[in-house]
């Protein structure tokens, strides 16, 4: 178990070998969306810039925190209506009557989030903050303390930052493991409600099991045994194609002389938002399918 420079966290649990053990390295990463202070003005109101991708109508109105625990309520420049998805209209508003007050409690270059608390709603389904990726993360230490120690392959279990901002921890991660496969284990956006997106995905009908994005092409070998093992360990799922958005696969894909890759994907409702909302049961189907995936070892390749 190591941190590298860039502040991923590694952990290898490693297996017992065999006629063709391989390599997996799975990836969810820890950073979350959010904002960051590009200049305070005179009033004390803070102007903002993107860390990730954020819908301006999401954010309007709602709360955000700061890592030291300041808080404040992101507003707009005039009508919210006519700022588009433009960032810059935004502003957050802290409180203060002026710089000099808020230059006390935040400086140029702090980043907030959004301020949305855990809940459950109506049957399995919860509602947070951050599930892109806190889930992830969350199924690669359930899959870490399920996996026995005598698989036949080597299983690297990738916490990675600054996925948000152009999938850059799994790169270093990815060059220094070189895997045979790579898995992003990451939310993908529903399409069972009414949004901009158009698709497939439905929260509460299984895992999603990446097939394609803008930023990668999922191996069809890999995509054959996820499939196969969801339906020789009864796992329901559904095949993911988004035509927005990207994850770690596409760093993990592009590294070395090449990675297999696909991705193990929960579908969510309201995603890059304060209330995210998710299928507790598509989360441990997840996590059920990557203990199927580490232990595989009829590897056509």
């Amino acid at each position: 178990m190591w941190t590298d420079s860039v502040g991923n966290l590694i952990v290898l649990k490693r297996g017992l070998g065999g006629e063709k053990p391989k390599k997996i390295m799975y990836a969810a990463h820890m950073d979350q969306i959010g904002f960051m202070v590009k200049d305070i003005e005179e009033s004390g109101l803070l102007r903002i810039c993107n860390m990730g991708w954020n819908w301006a109508g999401s954010a309007y109105n709602e709360r955000v925190i700061f890592r030291n625990g300041i808080t404040g309520v992101v507003g707009c420049y005039g009508p919210i209506e006519e700022a588009g998805n433009r960032i810059e209209k935004l502003f957050v508003d802290i409180g203060v009557s002026g710089r000099e007050e808020a230059e006390k409690l935040v400086k140029i270059g702090d980043c907030c989030t959004y301020f949305g608390p855990y809940e459950h709603l109506a049957g399995d389904r919860i509602c947070s903050r951050a599930l892109d990726d806190r889930l992830g993360c969350y199924q690669l230490i359930e899959s870490l303390k399920e996996n026995p120690g005598n698989l036949p392959n080597d299983i690297y279990y990738c916490f990675v930052v600054q996925e948000e901002v152009g999938t850059r921890g799994s790169k270093v991660a990815a060059q220094q493991i070189l895997p045979d496969i790579g898995i992003a284990v990451d939310i993908t956006p529903a399409h069972d409600y009414p949004n901009d997106l158009t698709g497939h995905n439905k929260v509460g009908k299984g895992i999603a099991v990446k097939v394609c994005d803008p930023s990668v092409i999922a191996d069809e070998d890999v995509l054959e045994i996820l499939e196969k093992l969801c339906g020789e360990k009864g796992i329901p799922y559904q095949r993911e194609v988004i035509d927005r958005g990207g994850t770690d696969a596409s760093s993990m894909n592009l590294t070395g002389s090449g990675v297999r890759t696909s991705g193990i994907c929960v579908v969510t409702r309201y995603p890059h938002s304060q209330s995210s909302v998710v299928s507790a049961e598509d989360i441990e189907g997840g996590i059920d399918l990557m203990n199927a995936f580490s232990a595989f070892s009829d590897w056509p390749f």
